[in-house]
């Protein structure tokens, strides 16, 4: 009888080693989707889109289904199973709550090229259009628009203040001349970049962000304009 006893042990050993590998499968197309994108394997758009936000979120539902199949197993032999029913709960659980968060972040409708003047943006420099493929709207999805609570600046600054709020920013400055000033953002995770670029005249400063890939992440663009505007409507 000890034989087949230990047959069976080792049965829902292994059963519940692959329901816990289970739940590291989204983590893992999470990853490769990243390092795919990063290397230049794929595009921002198939990375984030196809890969994360579709096949990673379907595997993160089976891999809390396998979790939740893990504790009823591991609840017959809690001291020798209970470890296995933690990570892939914990694993699971997490995973999926992460991609709620981040579904909900990217459903708010925004447009990837804002501007504080909608009617006629700030224009980029000859670099930077150079490496938005010499289109202005390169990944915009068309011309810049204005985003709710995003108004121009009502003074001219200084180029050298314009490049401190892009740098508060998180931008890294490519440049600060008179009545403007640019840089970039490139995303840790898939590599998006966000061009800025700011037009000082007399009274005025006028302040853009546009994306260069045109994928849907919510209102990242519009994010980042209004902490320029803020930052250079700040006092001192």
């Amino acid at each position: 009888m000890a034989e087949p006893s230990r047959a069976q042990a080792r049965t829902v050993e292994i059963r519940l080693r692959w329901l816990t590998l289970a739940a590291f499968l989204a983590p893992l197309v999470v990853l490769a989707a990243v390092f795919g994108t990063r290397f230049g394997l794929w595009s921002a758009g198939f990375g984030l889109d196809v890969l994360t936000l579709k096949i990673g979120l379907v595997l993160a539902f089976v891999g809390l289904a396998a979790a939740a199949i893990a504790v009823v197993i591991a609840l017959k032999d809690i001291r020798r199973r209970g470890l296995y029913a933690a990570v892939s709960l914990a694993v699971a659980g997490g995973t999926v709550a992460l991609f709620l968060v981040q579904q909900q972040r990217f459903a708010v409708p925004a447009h990837n090229d804002v501007t504080t003047d909608a009617v006629e943006p700030p224009a980029f420099s000859r670099a930077v259009l150079a490496m938005r493929g010499g289109d202005p709207g390169a990944g915009g999805g068309g011309a810049s628009v204005a985003c709710p609570g995003l108004v121009s600046v009502p003074r001219q600054v200084a180029p050298e203040t314009a490049a401190a709020a892009l740098s508060a920013a998180g931008f890294t400055v490519r440049g600060a001349a008179p009545f403007r000033a640019n840089g970039a953002q490139e995303g840790f995770w898939f590599g998006l970049t966000y061009d800025p670029a700011t037009r000082i005249r007399p009274g005025r400063t006028d302040v853009r962000v546009a994306q260069r890939e045109g994928v849907s992440v919510g209102d990242e663009a519009c994010r980042l304009a209004r902490a320029v505007v803020q930052d250079l409507s700040t006092p001192g």
